[in-house]
Order: structure tokens, then C-alpha cells, then sequence
């Protein structure tokens, strides 16, 4: 990669953990603001990098959905909660736009529901499968092999 591609891909990094900061800034926390910045820097060192090319806004509010998805984000019981609505009125971009962008990206990461590199620590922490162990494809309480 020449200088001058590098020198574009960190300007445009930079705009987008600045863009995403603001959202967790008002919205949601440190942590979340973490592993986005972590998707994003993941991101920018992709072969193609996928954030150079649309509206910069559209993608800082698809990663801030790609990651609450994962997280539970849209969960009212969940704290901090935030709602589609409000990552699209804050980046100012449109809705199904949006929903799908974040699709692209759940899928460029291989990105689940509690996911072991996305995670936040509260959502890792309520994995349901924490407390299990797998031998041979079978699903075994931890507690049941002592």
C-alpha cells in the first residue's frame, strides 16, 4: 500500500472512531465505544478497505448497530440501551440503509450473538453457555465433571 493510500485509509479511520466516540459519548459507554474502535481498526486493515468508498456516516452508525446487535444493544432490559432510531437520527442516515450495512459487516466478521471478539465484558459475562463444556460435540454442565 502506498503512503498516500495509508496516509487516506488513517484519515478516514480516524473520522469514523471520532463519528462512533460522539454515539457512545451520548448513548452508550467506554466499553462499547472499545470495541467499536476495535471493529474499526479490524476493519482498516482488511486487503480492501470497505469503509473508503459511501458516506462515512453510514458506516460509523452500521458499526455501532453491528455491535449492539450482538450485544443486545436494542434490548430495553439492557443497559445501556439505544434504539435503531437513534443511532439513524443521530448519524443522520436512513434506516434500512443502515440495517443493511450492519448486515454486511455481522457478516464480513462471522459476527454472533455473543460473540468471543465483539463482546462486550457484561454481555460475555451472560453467555447462557458459560457454564458448559463441550466433548465430542456433546453439551455437558461444567459442574457435572467434577
Amino acid at each position: 500500500m502506498a503512503a498516500q493510500d495509508a496516509q487516506f485509509v488513517n484519515e478516514k479511520k480516524q473520522q469514523l472512531i471520532d463519528l462512533t466516540k460522539g454515539f457512545c459519548d451520548k448513548f452508550l459507554d467506554k466499553e462499547y465505544e472499545q470495541v467499536i474502535q476495535k471493529m474499526i481498526n479490524k476493519m482498516a486493515r482488511k486487503r480492501s478497505v470497505p469503509f473508503l468508498s459511501g458516506k462515512i456516516e453510514i458506516w460509523a452508525a452500521a458499526m455501532v448497530h453491528a455491535i449492539g446487535t450482538v450485544n443486545f444493544l436494542f434490548d430495553k432490559s439492557n443497559k445501556p440501551y439505544a434504539s435503531v432510531g437513534d443511532i439513524c437520527g443521530y448519524f443522520k442516515t436512513n434506516q434500512s440503509t443502515t440495517v443493511q450495512k450492519s448486515k454486511l459487516i455481522r457478516d464480513m466478521f462471522k459476527m454472533t450473538y455473543f460473540d468471543p471478539e465483539f463482546s462486550t465484558a457484561r454481555t460475555a459475562k451472560d453467555n447462557p453457555l458459560n457454564g458448559l463444556v463441550f466433548i465430542n460435540g456433546l453439551a455437558i454442565p461444567r459442574d457435572m465433571l467434577k
